[in-house]
Order: structure tokens, then sequence, then C-alpha cells
């Protein structure tokens, strides 16, 4: 069996997979309980994504963003710290063949036509320097205007809605959040022990 989310080969004797970890028991039981007289629908294959326009796929990836809660400030926020991220990985590149170079130069027992090279090596954490500095630049000035637009859209959707119909959304991704059920599974279950047993 193939998994339906990431496409790799699984046993059947797997519940889950084991590269992304889809319930593939659930899978096996709806294919199992399948009408047999149901037809067979191709608009829900990925051979219906084949044939999307690209204006279809983006309104279609748009729509599972938003129900994701993968907001534009949401977006631009992971791509500053992205751009954090990657511009510390240049410096620290940067230090560490900074570092090698001297050494290696210092030892004297390279040629001397090799010693700029060596000397020079440190430019190459340049490179995702470079790369962090310029997903700051974006998140910080690009991705601001694209969140104004945004809001400006949600706006003017919601303006557009009827009068006391809200638009239902998911809030923004948050995975320090855990919500506290209100109840337990096992509440009530030890209430006979503190209660004696009346003989028989």
């Amino acid at each position: 069996m193939f998994c339906p989310q990431c496409g790799n080969k699984q046993s059947d004797e797997l519940k889950f997979c084991n590269l992304c970890g889809a319930n593939l028991f659930a899978v096996r039981q709806v294919i199992s309980t399948r009408e047999p007289d149901d037809k067979f629908d191709w608009s829900k294959t990925w051979v219906a994504e084949m044939f999307m326009s690209e204006a279809e796929r983006k309104r279609r990836n748009a729509d599972l963003e938003r129900q994701r809660g993968l907001t534009p400030e949401i977006k631009r926020y992971n791509e500053i710290k992205a751009g954090v991220i990657t511009s510390c990985v240049g410096i620290g590149v940067m230090i560490f063949l900074y570092i090698i170079g001297m050494a290696i130069f210092r030892g004297g027992q390279n040629p001397p036509e090799d010693a700029e090279i060596i000397r020079s090596m440190w430019v190459a954490g340049v490179i995702p320097l470079m790369v962090g500095l310029a997903l700051i630049i974006n998140g910080l000035f690009v991705s601001k205007k694209i969140v104004e637009l945004e809001k400006r859209q949600r706006q003017s959707e919601r303006e557009a809605l009827p009068k006391g119909a809200e638009q239902q959304t998911l809030k923004a991704a948050n995975t320090s959040e855990f919500v506290h059920p209100g109840f337990s599974v096992t509440e009530g279950t030890t209430k006979h022990l503190s209660v004696p047993e009346s003989k028989q």
C-alpha cells in the first residue's frame, strides 16, 4: 500500500505511515467499506489536479492555507524568523571557515600560491548571510504590504456580507496553547473505593 499523504510504500501490517504518520488503518477501512455500486469520482484524485488552471490551483491553495490558520501575518513572521536563522548560520560559517583557514595558513605546509585562497575561504559564509538578510528585508518590507492588502481584502469581504452574518475562520495556529478538556475519562471511577461495601 502507498501512503495517500506522502506516497511512501508501506507494508500492510502498519497502522500508521512510518514517514509522515498518516493513519493507514483508517484509509484501509474507508477503502474496504466503499459501496460496490458507488461510481469512482475522478475529481477527487490527483488526476483532477493535473487539469486545474493556475488560478484555480492558487485559489485552492489559499483556501487550504486559510483553513490551516496560515495567515499572511504568520507567513511574514516565519519568513523573518527564517531570515534571522539563515543569517546566523552564515555568520557561523564565516567564523568557522576563517578560523580553519588561518590555522591551515599558519601551519606553513601549503604552497605560497594557495595561501591567499586558504585565507579567503571564509567568504563562502557570505552567501547564507546575504540570503538571510534578503529574507529579513522581504519579510519586513515586501510582506508587510501583502499583509496590509490581505487585511483590506478581508475588511471589504466583511463589509460585503449581510448584516449579522459573520464568516467563520480559524484562528492562527499556536502550538504553545493547550486547551483544557473540562472533563476526564477517569473522573469518578474511584468513588466506589471510599464507600464501604454492604455485607449481604
